[in-house]
This record gives C-alpha cells, structure tokens and sequence, in this order.
C-alpha cells in the first residue's frame, strides 16, 4: 500500500492514479477525512490519559468516582479510535501504487510494443494446427480425462508431454541461476494474510485463488506471494540486498475465459511456473526490472520462438504493479492465422507490497527503511509449451524439439507421441 501521509498530502494525484488505473474506485476524500477524525480522537485519548493519570494520584471518593467516569470515556474513545483506523486502512488498501511517468495512459489495448525477438515468424506450406489438436493427436495431452476428474480448466499431459514440460523448466531455471537467483521450493499453500500483503485478493467476489474453507489457508496463484512472503515482518541487513530467489511451483487461479483463444493450455486452473522475485534496495529496482526482462527475452531468444515485449498500459496493470512488461509469443494456430500473446511478465512494484508485508532493511544510518519488490516469469511452462509445439510443428503432426532443449531430453529431436506412452 501506499504511505498514508503521502496519500494525505496527494489527494488529487492518487485520484488521478486511480482513474488513470482504471481501479475499483475508492474514495480519497473519505480516507482524508477518517484520518482527520482518527487523529482528532487520538488528541482527544491523550489528553484524557493524561487527565487521568494526575485525577489517579488523588484518593478522595470524588476522585475514585471521577477516575471511574474517564476510564469509561477512555474505552469508548479507543472503540471510536479503532472503528476509525480499520474503515481508513480498508480504503488504503485499496488504493493501488503509483504508475511509473513511463507507462502508457490506457486499457489493454493500449499496450505499447517497445522490443521484438530475434526469431520472426515461420513461412510453412501446410495447413497449421494449435497445440490442442497437435498435442491430442500425439497423445501427450488429455484434457478430456483432466475435466473428468477435476473439471474444464485440468488436464494431463504423459509421455513426451511430460518430458516436453520438465525439460521447459529446467532451462528456465538454469537460465535464472545463472543470473544468481537462489531456486526455491516452495509451499504452495499461504495465508490470507500473506495473500492480502502482496496484493492478492484472498476472499470475496474479486478473489482469483482457491481458499481451504474452514482454514485461513489459500492455494497460490504465483510462488510470488510466498517468496515476499517468507520475509513478512523481517528487518533485513543492507549488505545482504538484493535477495535473487526463483520458485519452482504449481500455480492455481480459479479465472476461467471462454472461447478459442482461451482454450486449451492457455488459461487453465493449474500450472507450473518458474517464478523470479527480487528484494533489493529502492535504488535498485528499475535496472533489476531491466534484469527481470532480459532474461524472459533470452529464454524465448534461445528458444528461437518469435515475440515482441509490451510497455502495459495504466490501465491494464494489477495494484502493486508500478511498471509491467509482458512477452507477447507469436502462436501460429491461435485465432485465424495466428497471434501474439502473454507468456510472461516483469513487474516492479516499488515499496507496495514491502509497506503492507512489513519487510524493511536496516541502512547505514542504523535506521530501518522499506525495501523494494519485484518479479518476473522465468517461464509459465504450459504457454511457453503453446508456443513450442505450435511453432516447431511438422507437416506429418509430429514436433521437432527446439536445439536449446534437447541436452535437457536426451538428445531426442522430435516429439511423435510414441516414446513413453501408455
């Protein structure tokens, strides 16, 4: 969340923001006016308190009485002072992070492309399939036994589907740790709290991730949450800054789109994920935000799958997101005639999520100051699976495995759906 003082002292830039956002609108006036009558409140405890204090050194009846009368008072004013707070932080948290000066004025349609890919789109001379059809018909993947056993938005994928998927995020992971991120397994279970800290919605209408009912526990959407979450309530050293982790995880969201585009592997209820997230000091943030991209961009690079990167337009970012850049992957077989879209994101998010998870640095000057926060998709393996299959596809339906990832499969070099089947 944003400071309050800031938010205090801005009114109208943060109305802006949240128009220029496009956000779920919240009223800045009545978070300015909460605040005045919380501190009005607050003077008001203080002066009792103190009033108190010298009415308790005396011992006559009218005394005791009259020490009676202001504890009262003094409770009531702590109830009034609480209602307060809890209504104004409510707002506050809905409030979203400030939008970089960069950042395109817009909805998503108003993403600015700002890099391409070295590869370019493939000229091929027979008809071409997306990867359900491709996948299916080699039978690496079963979407219909995963909606039988779990619902639409499931599936499974065996043989060299399997293979295809851990060879995806082995390289994404090499990849990472080459630039000196730490790999992390991590719980693929949190808190509300830990949800609500780094921005997610746990609970309710806008809520995308799948709760544990009776149980304050949430399935993760991104390993994200509990990568800044590990650090909720700590005081890091400077000198440890930045902290590089990359989480290794299964993701699930409940948000299911209908139609073409959507179907398929794209947008599905559970998948794995290699995820990216640094902890660094403010200073830092925006060439780490470089960092993040340039290795999503050499991933797909090295994968020779043609793409461009958008500048996310105000509107489009979610509220902890200061910036965001997203790879868009050519996918020859969706729509007609084939599409860019979203395999990964870079997001820096400033001290947003440090502010409301708490996590804080101790500098040189022995004071405690809040860090920054930022992550990236090494890989969401099941787009950058789309955009394999469908851009290495052969005219007999079989696949030929991109160079980079055959160390990673033993050499093999085309997936026909006949190793490892059942």
């Amino acid at each position: 969340m944003l400071d309050r003082k800031f938010v205090l002292a801005n009114q109208a830039l943060i109305e802006r923001n949240i128009a220029d956002r496009r956000s779920r609108p919240v009223d800045v006036r009545e978070f300015a006016q909460l605040e005045q009558d919380r501190l009005n409140k607050e003077q008001q405890l203080q002066q009792l308190r103190h009033e108190a204090k010298n009415v308790s050194k005396q011992r006559t009846p009218d005394a005791i009485e009259h020490g009676r009368e202001l504890r009262a008072q003094e409770r009531e004013l702590r109830d009034e002072v609480a209602t307060l707070q809890a209504r104004a932080d409510e707002l506050l948290a809905g409030i979203p992070n400030l939008t970089h000066p960069s950042t395109p004025i817009g909805g998503e349609e108003d993403g600015k492309v700002i890099a391409h890919g070295a590869a370019t789109p493939r000229v091929v001379d027979f008809p071409i399939k997306d990867h359900v059809d491709l996948a299916t018909d080699m039978g690496i993947l079963d979407l219909t036994a995963g909606s039988r056993v779990a619902g639409a938005g499931f599936y499974f994928l065996q043989g060299e589907g399997v293979m295809l998927e851990l060879a995806l995020q082995r390289m994404a992971l090499d990849r990472a740790m080459a630039a000196g991120y730490s790999p992390q397994i991590v719980p693929e279970l949190a808190r509300d709290e830990i949800l609500a800290g780094t921005g997610y919605t746990p609970r309710g209408d806008e809520a995308n991730t799948y709760h544990i009912e009776g149980d304050d526990l949430n399935l993760i959407a991104t390993s994200e949450i509990v990568l800044c979450g590990r650090y909720a309530d700590q005081v890091l050293n400077e000198a440890d800054l930045p902290l590089k982790l990359c989480g290794i995880s299964n993701c699930y969201r409940t948000e299911r789109a209908y139609g073409r585009a959507t179907r398929g592997l794209y947008r599905v209820h559970q998948f794995s994920k290699v995820e990216m997230v640094i902890i660094c000091h403010p200073d830092d943030s925006e060439q780490f935000h470089d960092e993040l991209l340039t290795i999503e961009r050499g991933i797909f690079d090295d994968l020779e799958i043609p793409y461009h990167v958008i500048d996310i337009a105000s509107g489009d970012l979610g509220a902890p997101a200061y910036r965001k850049f997203d790879i868009e992957a050519w996918m020859p077989g969706r729509g007609d005639g084939g599409e860019y879209a979203e395999v990964t994101s870079a997001s820096t998010c400033t001290d947003y999520q440090a502010r409301r998870l708490g996590i804080r640095y101790r500098g040189e000057d022995g004071k405690r100051h809040l860090v920054h926060t930022l992550n990236g998709t090494s890989l969401a393996v099941g787009r950058a699976m789309i955009a394999v299959l469908e851009n290495y596809q052969n005219s007999d339906g079989t696949v030929t495995v991109p160079e980079v990832l055959r160390p990673y499969l033993g050499g093999l070099e085309t997936i026909t759906g006949t190793t490892l089947r059942t």
